[in-house]
């Protein structure tokens, strides 16, 4: 192939806009804040699934406590009844009153039961509705710092995006300038070598592979007329020759 030299030293610009639009793509990858958002994201939702467990057990203790609230007042209000049965002096059978007594110890008894049952109701509502305020706190926290990194990848992104703009406005400006047919084969070694498609001959050295070119190829390279598309034998890139090539 072909090429007017100044195709060729345009298309290591194409190179350099491509190679900057990787290193955008890889920044874009490996933005620390995106780690620290996921770290921070699943610490919230695990936060926020405990709080939901928590108001479950508050809730469930709560019905727990107005049926324990509700046995202790149903057995007061029959021992009130019962009292005033008592106290009313309108029973003289001596076996109602005795059986009447026995029931009002048994209604005693079974207050106290009833009461130590609504209090360590009590207790436990009160140390699960503590576990609901903390986690409630460390919820809201954690929110508030999913949505701080959020801000802050987005500012990140942007910025990179912005970049990303500006390099592709002049690589598609560069890419005019270039024939069909280099472009072709740049975009196809491109694709086969992890991005890089040209590279610059400098000092006998290829910059693609970083390899110093044997005697005889640097010759071959050096005989070769202007316009000639050079390849690397490495890495298989098209060779640019420049000033500093050492030909």
């Amino acid at each position: 192939m072909k090429v007017p030299a100044s195709e060729q030293s345009t298309l290591l610009q194409v190179q350099d806009c491509d190679t900057r639009l990787a290193q955008l793509q890889h920044k874009s990858n490996t933005l620390p804040q995106k780690a620290e958002l996921a770290t921070a994201t699943e610490r919230a939702e695990r936060l926020r699934k405990e709080l939901i467990a928590a108001q479950t057990i508050v809730s469930d203790l709560e019905r727990e406590q107005a049926k324990a609230d509700a046995d202790v007042d149903l057995v007061r209000e029959r021992s009130r009844k019962d009292r005033e049965l008592l106290d009313s002096g309108s029973i003289n059978d001596p076996k109602q009153l005795q059986s009447l007594e026995s029931e009002l110890e048994s209604l005693a008894k079974r207050q106290l039961d009833l009461e130590d049952i609504e209090l360590e109701v009590m207790e436990r509502l009160e140390g699960a509705q503590a576990a609901v305020t903390h986690l409630e706190s460390e919820s809201a926290s954690a929110q508030s710092e999913v949505q701080r990194l959020t801000a802050e990848v987005g500012d990140q992104e942007a910025e990179i995006a912005a970049e990303r703009t500006s390099v592709e406005a002049d690589r598609g400006a560069l890419v005019g300038g270039i024939s069909a047919e280099l472009l072709a084969l740049y975009d196809k070694i491109r694709a086969d070598h992890a991005g890089r498609g040209a590279a610059r001959l400098h000092r006998g050295r290829c910059d693609g592979c970083r390899i110093d070119l044997p005697p005889t190829e640097v010759a071959s390279l050096k005989a070769a007329a202007e316009d000639e598309v050079l390849r690397c034998e490495e890495c298989r890139c098209i060779l640019v020759r420049t000033d500093e090539s050492g030909l």
